[in-house]
């Protein structure tokens, strides 16, 4: 019976992406599928390099998590992204799953100490990452003086540039950086929250990459990490920086962090204990308010709203993503959601608000599917694209089925707002490896519907005159 239920399973899966692949040339602007020999647990834009009259070039931070024959690694790729309305629409559903794609070339490799379970880009400066690994610490690197290193088997780890130190326990996924000051923050199964400046060390840094390597690059908390062995250890030699703030609130695994997006000293974090917690630096290390049941299961992640700060996101285990409004985040303790998005089948792994509009955002689950909403549309009629069932959701009006497996991570392009890259771990599907999708859904599905019909009167009116 398992054995069929299975591969019943696969079937539908198989289905929903032969549906979705034929659909590939009517819903989508643009669309580059590459294929991972190795799963990446992250993916995250960075720095946008160069623009031309057809594409523009980018940075796109990815990692290799490896079965240990080879190391485990943070890859910095440069990314050719398509402009809207360019790519022939034949053209982007005729790729080979199989295939590298040729938009996206890997152009520097560090050899990272553990596997990359996070990665985040500091806003001030998206050449500064910081990633999160199987350990306690958080390791800061800086992307153009890191060097470039071939990862075989026995090649030692690169070094971070810093270390963030302060967990009592491994920090492993809830990570974010600062929109305004380059603080960090972090969460683990020390269930508590951290809070570092790295302000000192971006100065050096920026100015001069060297001082950063050398042991006198730290600020007045800094200090260097003991030498150790071991391709997991702490990395020796590099200066590290210890917690301006830790908080306590708690009762398991914090999974999620993020800051506000116009408070450097405002920011939030769920995790395995159900709980939605607000903090403020201004107001000790205890939490400002604490939603004890925000969902019915685990939380897995959070998103702040940088359009309107009101308004929060939360993705569970349950399957469903709920916003909240956190001037009135509770009804006698129990989480008080705006409104509850039920679209997945599966655990919720990340959501992300839109960087261009403020009432769009995100998700993506184990169901392999990333589904886009408008919470406008609630309560509104409306004409829902992508493949998927006829009974829509409400608010959601596109569902990216092109992942097999479960959709690990995926990124908003603040440069070109539309775009997104997602990434899906394909063991469970394949075997093995993973697949990194960028795309960008037609303009016709999110333009407000009295201009798309002007557009399409217009179209119209060509085609009758072509025919005369």
């Amino acid at each position: 019976m398992k054995e069929m239920r299975g591969k019943g399973a696969e079937e539908t899966v198989n289905e929903r992406y032969t549906q979705w692949k034929s659909l590939v040339p009517v819903l989508y602007d643009w669309l580059a599928n590459h294929n991972l020999v190795w799963p990446s647990l992250s993916c995250r834009w960075g720095p946008q390099l160069e623009q031309a009259t057809y594409k523009n070039r980018q940075r796109l931070y990815l990692s290799e998590q490896t079965d240990g024959s080879v190391p485990n690694t943070l890859v910095i790729a440069n990314c050719e992204v398509v402009k809207p309305r360019v790519a022939a629409a034949e053209h982007i559903s005729q790729f080979n799953e199989e295939a590298r794609s040729p938009f996206v070339k890997k152009y520097k490799t560090i050899i990272h100490p553990g596997e990359v379970n996070r990665i985040r880009e500091l806003p001030q400066n998206s050449k500064i990452v910081a990633t999160h690994t199987d350990s306690p610490d958080v390791l800061i690197w800086d992307i153009e003086a890191q060097p470039n290193r071939h990862a075989v088997l026995g090649a030692s780890n690169s070094r971070p540039d810093l270390l963030l130190t302060g967990h009592q326990d491994y920090a492993e996924f809830a990570l974010a950086m600062c929109h305004s000051e380059p603080f960090v923050l972090s969460g683990g199964k020390d269930k508590s929250v951290i809070l570092w400046s790295i302000h000192d060390h971006i100065s050096s840094l920026a100015s001069d990459p060297g001082s950063a390597r050398s042991p006198g690059s730290g600020g007045a908390n800094a200090k260097h990490a003991p030498k150790t062995g071991g391709s997991n250890d702490k990395p020796t030699d590099s200066p590290s920086v210890e917690p301006r703030g830790i908080y306590q609130g708690h009762g398991d695994t914090v999974e999620d962090v993020q800051f506000c997006p116009t408070s450097a000293q405002e920011f939030c974090s769920v995790g395995d204990d159900s709980c939605l917690i607000l903090w403020d630096t201004r107001a000790g290390s205890s939490p400002v308010v604490k939603v004890e049941k925000a969902h019915d299961a685990d939380l897995h992640c959070v998103d702040w709203n940088p359009n309107d700060i009101n308004l929060i996101l939360t993705g569970s285990a349950d399957n469903t993503v709920r916003m909240f409004d956190r001037r009135n985040l509770t009804s006698g303790q129990v989480g008080s959601p705006i409104h509850t998005f039920e679209g997945h089948n599966a655990a919720v792994l990340c959501v992300q608000w839109s960087p261009d509009k403020s009432s769009v955002f995100g998700s993506s689950a184990e169901d392999g599917v990333l589904n886009i909403w408008d919470h406008e549309k609630i309560g509104k009629k409306q004409d829902s694209v992508g493949s998927k069932p006829s009974n829509a959701p409400p608010g959601l009006f596109f569902r990216h089925a092109g992942h097999r497996d479960k959709i690990v991570d995926f990124h908003w392009n603040a440069s070109d707002p539309w775009t997104i890259v997602s990434v899906s771990d394909d063991c469970g599907s394949t075997g093995g490896g993973g697949t990194l999708q960028i795309w960008r859904m037609i303009d016709l599905i999110y333009r407000p519907e009295e201009e798309v019909l002007a557009e399409l009167d217009t179209f119209k009116s060509h085609l009758m005159t072509c025919q005369a």
